[in-house]
């Protein structure tokens, strides 16, 4: 009878009605690793436009250099892959991050000092390509943490300055937490009127050294999310699809994409759109409808189109 209450209560909290992001290059040392990782604003444009064909509601866009393939703030690609998108007739929810500029490598000699890779950028330069191109949503990554080998950097008053001025641009923040205290601050925004409702989390899962990819993980960061909180989740690598399946049940949305896993088979390379159909089929399986980019408007609390 115990488990028999154990699995009511995760079909009670199923969602049903999954709005479905492809994070389509992201940012990460991933040229050399995948033939086919994009890499100019064609590329990138054309990725996000294939994701929202396979079935993706909304395409999370980073951009990069064209000639080293290397992670880029530059305007002028940004604004090269929007308007390739917006001009394509395909209707898709664009989601570009505010995340790049808080990485910092300390110096082995001077551990005070920014060593090679250090990108530690100011809130404009972070965020002139949203204010500059409104997309609907953009990345606010809630707060600092060890990353990999170095450290991102990003405090409550950066956090304040950033969600200010993403408010005024009239762009949703979907706010990126990579563990418990994250979310804490995500909160402390909400509570100080920076951020309106529903409010949009992101549960970043996997990525060294925030919260692993566990579904005990999941569970008490959902737990600890605002009653009115929408929220979706991914795991990195080989967690990727049984991520989305978790997400699912535990009441979220889902992310796929090349910047978070290149395979999609062991040995087999992935596109973004394999990923996004496998993703949502996983849904349907479960019982679950993966909404069009009008219905994911509403369901994120964005303006209709």
């Amino acid at each position: 009878m115990a488990a028999i209450g154990v699995v009511e209560g995760v079909l009670a909290a199923m969602n049903r009605e999954v709005v479905v992001t492809c994070a389509v290059t992201g940012s990460g040392d991933s040229v050399g690793k995948h033939p086919a990782i994009p890499v100019t604003p064609e590329q990138i444009a054309a990725a996000a436009i294939e994701a929202a064909q396979a079935g993706a509601a909304v395409a999370h866009i980073h951009v990069r250099d064209p000639q080293t393939g290397k992670a880029t703030r530059r305007l002028e690609l940004y604004r090269e892959v929007v308007q390739r998108v917006r001009a394509s007739g395909v209707d898709v929810i664009l989601n570009l991050t505010a995340g790049m500029g808080g990485d910092f490598i300390p110096d082995e000699a001077e551990p005070w000092r920014g060593a090679a890779g250090t990108d530690m950028a100011s809130i404009d330069d972070r965020l002139v390509h949203v204010e500059e191109l409104r997309p609907e949503i953009c990345t606010l990554d809630c707060g600092s943490m060890n990353y990999a080998m170095s450290a991102y950097v990003s405090t409550p008053d950066m956090l304040r300055a950033m969600a200010t001025r993403i408010k005024a641009a009239g762009v949703k923040p979907e706010m990126e937490v990579f563990e418990l205290g994250h979310v804490w601050q995500a909160k402390m925004l909400i509570q100080e009127g920076l951020i309106a409702a529903p409010p949009l989390f992101q549960l970043c899962m996997g990525i060294p050294y925030g919260a692993e990819a566990d579904p005990r993980a999941v569970l008490a960061m959902r737990d600890m999310l605002p009653a009115d909180a929408v929220f979706a989740a991914f795991g990195i690598g080989r967690m990727q699809m049984p991520m989305v399946a978790q997400a699912v049940l535990m009441g979220g949305h889902v992310r796929v994409g090349l910047e978070d896993n290149l395979w999609l088979d062991k040995g087999v390379h992935a596109s973004n759109g394999e990923l996004v159909t496998r993703a949502c089929e996983i849904v349907r399986l479960l019982g679950g409808r993966v909404l069009g980019p009008q219905e994911a408007r509403a369901k994120l609390g964005l303006g209709a189109k």
